[in-house]
């Protein structure tokens, strides 16, 4: 270290020990220095920031002196004081503003927005929502209208975008969301509410306190507002940036990291603080002609990172989804477990929705259901939907839609559902833009089951029969391969007939292969005579057709 850097050093440590410096009375040969340690003195009658790292006042006067500590002709020396004072300035300008926000350290910045924060009753103001895709190419997603208070009231408005028109309430003892495109009205419990709506003011301040590290980057201007950029490592997830406005020490805008190709921007474009929410807005109601939602309600969200707040995950959407779908709606339902978006074709006729929720043991296919592959997995195919209900968590969006076609499989302990009424080509198209893995859906003309040990004799009479049965609303359980398996293995046991349960329960059985029109059924057990059961669909090649057992394969020969 240089002589007048030392210098230097020394006169900052004895200013931060609250000492006065040998050299301030003395008379200084060098107006650099003597300008430096006036500059010093400047920063320091500011409110003292709590800085990055210990060292910082030693290397910002190391920075600085050598700037300013090289001999050069008068000509060169006044220049070169020019952008030496120049530095010094943008120095100062970074550290008045450090000041102003106190935010060089984390514990500042959250003692500074605490404090405002608690002069805060309530709040009203207009949230713009933006999204960029991976080219740049930024657009509107929503803007919603909030009144908040610090007793955990609230009332959202969607003005435009994906919510338009959604009102979204908790008056502290109901939570309801008013849905006018279903006119419906989803009733939820007013506490716990995993989530209440995007860039809470409270939440964001709480976010920060809790993170992992902070650092200011930059000054920014957000709705003609001064504020200070600062980049928010958390403790899980990836780093985001906030914007502080300087004069209220409020959180005014949020950039969230790319992620699946989208970054979101949240903005509070206006803001207001009041005494209270207007009571008039927490009162419930029921508009005439909607109904009420009270078993398995969905809320609408505005975008990913919302749906995150709820369900503690990032759902994954389509990176392409096919020409002529839109993006229409993002919901979070079946006790806030599961994530939905729904796309639209252009023409409002078509409609597909995407199922994402965190997978609760082993996927088990619908016994009647086609299976296929995704990434080696297993996926259960129907063609059409046999259980709407079941699979759609009551949702009620295909009422009175028909030829529903869906695809459910497990990936990285997360399930994934594709429901649509739409044919399993264009499904796949959606599947693949989710996973870039193969997707195996089709099964090729010429593809065949193994032959069994032992062929089955059929009476293709005696199946007609059946089939008309089936048509006719009975014998239902032949269009169930695994319990048409379920009866052959038990007459085998039992060929006198069956009485009380069966010998060989449904859990005993499993469905390894499913063309749609050739199945084969695994038998375990101890007691079963049979290990696999060989079937066809010999009369209708279709959802409708019955299944006929045409062979098996002994246990005995089993491999």
């Amino acid at each position: 270290m240089s002589n007048d850097e030392k210098r230097l050093s020394d006169y900052i440590d004895r200013l931060n020990e609250e000492k006065k410096p040998e050299e301030h009375d003395s008379e200084i040969e060098a107006l650099e220095m003597k300008q430096l340690f006036e500059t010093v003195r400047m920063v320091k009658s500011l409110k003292e920031p709590s800085l990055p790292e210990s060292d910082y006042p030693k290397t910002l006067a190391v920075d600085l002196n050598k700037r300013l500590a090289v001999k050069k002709s008068p000509e060169r020396s006044k220049r070169s004081w020019f952008f030496g004072a120049a530095s010094v300035a943008a120095a100062l300008a970074v550290l008045f503003l450090f000041n102003m926000l106190a935010p060089l350290g984390k514990n500042n910045i959250v003692h500074a927005m605490e404090k405002a924060f608690q002069e805060v009753k309530a709040y009203h103001g207009i949230l713009e929502i933006a999204e960029t895709n991976a080219e740049g190419k930024t657009s509107t997603q929503a803007r919603i209208a909030v009144w908040a208070d610090k007793e955990g009231r609230y009332y959202v408005k969607g003005l435009d975008g994906f919510q338009q028109g959604f009102i979204t309430v908790n008056d502290g003892q109901k939570k309801w969301q008013i849905q006018p495109d279903q006119e419906q009205v989803s009733i939820f419990p007013a506490f716990p509410d995993p989530y209440s709506f995007t860039f809470e003011l409270g939440k964001e301040i709480d976010d920060v306190k809790n993170a992992l590290k902070t650092k200011v980057i930059v000054e920014d201007t957000v709705a003609g507002r001064t504020a200070a950029v600062v980049e928010v490592t958390p403790q899980g997830g990836s780093p985001y940036r906030i914007w502080i406005d300087a004069e209220t020490k409020m959180p005014l805008q949020k950039e969230f990291a790319m992620t699946y190709s989208l970054q979101y921007k949240v903005s509070y474009t206006q803001i207001d603080f009041m005494e209270r929410i207007p009571e008039e807005l927490l009162v419930y109601s029921v508009p005439a002609g909607f109904r009420e939602m009270e078993r398995n309600p969905e809320q609408q969200v505005n975008n990913l990172e919302e749906a995150q707040g709820i369900v503690g995950f990032m759902p994954r959407v389509p990176q392409n989804i096919p020409a002529g779908y839109i993006w229409d709606t993002i919901a979070v339902g079946n006790d806030m477990k599961v994530v939905k978006n729904t796309y639209i074709s252009q023409d409002n006729r078509k409609r597909v929705v995407l199922l994402q929720g965190k997978a609760a043991g082993e996927l088990k296919p619908a016994s009647m259901a086609m299976l296929g592959k995704i990434d080696g997995n297993i996926a259960e195919i129907q063609a059409p939907v046999q259980d709407e209900a079941g699979i759609l968590g009551g949702g009620g969006i295909y009422a009175g839609v028909t030829n529903i076609n869906s695809v459910r499989w497990q990936q990285e302990s997360f399930e994934y559902a594709v429901i649509g009424n739409i044919s399993l080509e264009e499904l796949t198209q959606f599947i693949q833009g989710l996973t870039s893995e193969s997707v195996e859906l089709s099964v090729p003309e010429d593809s065949s089951l193994a032959k069994p040990q032992v062929e089955v004799p059929v009476d293709l009479e005696v199946e007609k029969g059946d089939q008309k049965n089936a048509d006719s609303g009975h014998s239902p359980w032949k269009l169930d391969p695994a319990f048409v398996a379920q009866v052959f293995v038990s007459l085998e046991i039992s060929p006198q007939g069956i009485q009380g349960e069966y010998p060989i329960g449904e859990e005993d059985l499993k469905i390894v292969q499913n063309t749609g029109t050739e199945a084969v059924v695994e038998v375990s057990g101890s007691t079963a005579p049979i290990k696999k059961v060989y079937l066809k669909r010999l009369i209708r090649q279709d959802a409708t057709g019955v299944w006929t057992v045409v062979g098996y394969d002994p246990a005995a020969a089993k491999q």
